[in-house]
């Protein structure tokens, strides 16, 4: 066995070798973004085919293999579903954290910093680790490149394992990119699989059903693995336990094979809140203060609790009230974030109709206001009627932009289609710049301007108005 230890070691190390002799040095950050920002990146691309040949799992293994396969050096715990990935993944890692675990979390997309897909113990890479990394996998990525390039997506993917694994993490909680059964994070034998919410988006590439789309995002289920999901929609719900049933994977559902129960309710001391509760043999938790806004959190918060509980089924020490202090740290920028106090201006990347309507209900539910104008803008992947059939319900005025997506819909576009479904008048706007020019003349002290639809939008406000 030390001989196979110290043959495994000595070829990894001249693996490295290699790969630096063959790299070109990028001396900074700088230089290493525009290098991998020449590489494809479908999150920029407004067509493509959903295949196994634009979205590879072999070319994934074939570039992990290259460098040495650290995935398989890594604990990890995947996170799966359509909304509310980020908000499960980061809680669960808190929690762990908080117990004295060392996390990595990899998550997309950023908000404002590419830096903010990489983090260990709530840090995030920073610039001269993401440069290292960068020049680490020139070698192999370049010799691939002669006869079929790894993606930006799967680069990116393959340097966070690498840095997982330098960093000596206990776990790493991974979040799904696009879908899940291609998602270059399918390479993973997890410890336990989390699936959120499932609901209609990106229907030109996972399917224009729901039973497609959840087929797609249970495609992140393995043999013997137990998953955990949250309540769905029956024909997401069907493909989930027929993945589950057909590789023997254990399932579980919050509220109906774990208990678990949430409600609404108003303090002096917290104000507008959700509080929840689950129990299960090994844990309890009651009464607990979910750390976001929203109902939506509360079943997020309720999954997230649940694969800590699996894994400390699986062998993890964890210590319920450590766990509830970790929550308490929660941060997460542009999701029900308020960047600027007057006017009171909210941010949230809702980028479906399931979230728009989330979102909808947590605000009317926790920000006070008179008057909402909403900012919209969104790209032409989404499900943009059904987004723009929940907006109706929420705002009393539309302004619809165009972030600087290359997928994003032109601002008239959506006016048309708008109008085409409430018969509700709009404006248009061509920049973020001038849609809160608009809204700051239209509104009162006590209203509100809430900017979403997309990411990009959101970053953007973000930098406007907390430039780092």
């Amino acid at each position: 066995m030390v001989s196979q230890i110290s043959t495994i070691k000595k070829a990894e190390k001249a693996g490295k070798v290699s790969a630096i002799k063959s790299s070109k040095q990028f001396r900074n950050i700088k230089q290493a973004l525009e290098y991998l920002f020449t590489r494809t990146d479908y999150e920029k691309q407004s067509r493509m085919r959903y295949n196994v040949t634009t979205f590879s799992l072999e070319r994934m293994e074939k570039l992990l293999a290259s460098l040495s396969n650290p995935h398989k050096k890594l604990a990890t715990a995947h996170i799966c579903g359509t909304k509310g990935k980020g908000s499960t993944a980061t809680m669960l890692a808190r929690m762990l954290q908080a117990n004295g675990y060392s996390i990595g979390l990899y998550t997309s997309p950023h908000v404002v910093n590419l830096h903010e897909r990489i983090e260990i113990n709530g840090k995030r890479i920073t610039d001269s680790e993401l440069t290292s990394l960068v020049n680490r996998v020139y070698g192999p990525v370049e010799k691939m490149a002669k006869t079929d390039a790894p993606t930006f997506f799967e680069i990116f993917t393959a340097m966070a394992f690498i840095y997982f694994v330098d960093k000596k993490v206990d776990i790493a909680i991974i979040e799904t990119g696009l879908g899940g059964r291609l998602d270059s994070t399918n390479v993973i034998e997890p410890s336990v699989v989390g699936i959120t919410n499932i609901s209609i988006d990106h229907q030109n590439l996972l399917g224009k059903t729901l039973d497609c789309i959840a087929k797609e995002k249970a495609g992140v289920i393995k043999k013997g693995i137990p998953v955990i999901t949250v309540p769905q929609e029956p024909l997401a719900m069907k493909e989930i336990k027929k993945q589950a049933n057909s590789v023997k994977a254990p399932l579980l559902v919050t509220g109906k094979d774990i208990d678990f129960s949430y409600r609404f309710e108003s303090s002096r001391e917290h104000g507008p809140h959700t509080r929840i509760c689950l129990t299960t043999p090994t844990s309890r938790f009651e009464h607990l203060r979910v750390p976001l806004p929203g109902e939506h959190q509360a079943m997020n918060c309720g999954l997230a609790i649940a694969m800590l509980d699996a894994l400390k089924a699986g062998g993890y020490k964890i210590d319920d009230a450590k766990a509830i202090e970790g929550l308490k740290e929660i941060n997460m920028p542009g999701r029900m974030e308020i960047v600027h106090q007057d006017p009171r201006i909210l941010i949230d990347g809702a980028h479906n109709a399931a979230s728009i309507r989330a979102l909808v209900q947590a605000i009317g539910q926790h920000v006070p206001y008179d008057s909402m104008v909403v900012i919209f803008g969104c790209g032409a992947d989404k499900d943009v009627r059904g987004m723009l059939e929940q907006l109706q319900f929420g705002a009393d005025k539309v302004i619809f932009t165009r972030s600087n997506s290359p997928k994003a819909v032109f601002p008239q576009e959506l006016a048309d289609m708008y109008t085409e479904i409430c018969g509700k008048m709009c404006q248009t706007a061509f920049s973020l710049k001038e849609a809160l020019r608009i809204a700051s003349s239209a509104i009162g002290k006590e209203d509100l301007i809430c900017i979403t639809g997309s990411f990009y939008l959101v970053g953007q406000a973000r930098t406007m108005f907390l430039p780092e």
